[in-house]
C-alpha cells in the first residue's frame, strides 16, 4: 500500500509517500516540505501548498492519506493555518477518492519512537533508520510527514492484501480502486 503522510502547516507542510508491506516493512518513495512565504496573502499560500499536494497524488498516486490531527495550542494562527491546510488535503484527497485518516502527534511518536512524547529529533532519528537513511529528511516537517505514513502503516493502515485484516471483499474493493486510480 502506498501512504502519503502530510504533516500540515501554512509555512512549511511535510509530504511523505512511503511504500508499505506486511511485516512492518516500509520504504521511501518521496518527501519534501512545500512552503508558502509568510509575507504572501493567505489565498495565495493556500493556493501553492495546495498545487504542491496535488502534484505529490498525482505523481505518486497514494492510496490513502495520514494526516496530522489539528490540536489546540496557544498561537491562534498556527493553529488557523494547520486548520486550513488539513482542510486542503482532505477536499483533495476526498476529490481523488482517498481515504483520509488522523493521527495525534503523541499517536505517531508512540508508534515510531514508542514514546508518545518523543522530541522532534528523537522522531527524525527513528525515521531515518526504519527507512534506512543515510541522513534525517530536512526541515523536520519532512520527517514527521514519513513518521506520519509510518505510523498509519504501522497501525493497521497496511494490512497486506489477504491479510486478517480486511475481509475479502473489502481486499477485491480496495484492489479494484487503486488499478482504477493508476491507470486513470
Amino acid at each position: 500500500m502506498r501512504i502519503l503522510g502530510v504533516d500540515p502547516g501554512l509555512t512549511r507542510c511535510g509530504l511523505g509517500v512511503v511504500d508499505a508491506a506486511g511485516a512492518r516493512r516500509v520504504s521511501l518513495v518521496h518527501v519534501e516540505a512545500a512552503t508558502s512565504p509568510s509575507t504572501d496573502p493567505t489565498p495565495a499560500r493556500i493556493a501553492r501548498l495546495g498545487a504542491a499536494l496535488d502534484r505529490v497524488l498525482d505523481e505518486h498516486r497514494p492510496d490513502c492519506v495520514a494526516l496530522e490531527r489539528v490540536f489546540a495550542q496557544s498561537n491562534v494562527s498556527t493553529v488557523m493555518g494547520t486548520a486550513q491546510i488539513s482542510g486542503v488535503v482532505m477536499l483533495a484527497a476526498e476529490r481523488r477518492g482517498l481515504p483520509v485518516v488522523l493521527y495525534t502527534p503523541s499517536e505517531v511518536k508512540a508508534a515510531v519512537t514508542g514514546d508518545g512524547r518523543a522530541a522532534k529529533a528523537q522522531v527524525g532519528f527513528m525515521v531515518t533508520r526504519i527507512l534506512g537513511l543515510a541522513e534525517a529528511p530536512r526541515p523536520a516537517d519532512a520527517a514527521d510527514a514519513l513518521a506520519i505514513a509510518i505510523a498509519h502503516a504501522w497501525r493497521g493502515g497496511a494490512a497486506p492484501a489477504g491479510s486478517a485484516a480486511t475481509t475479502a471483499a473489502q481486499r477485491r474493493w480496495a484492489e479494484a480502486e487503486r488499478a482504477a486510480r493508476r491507470r486513470g
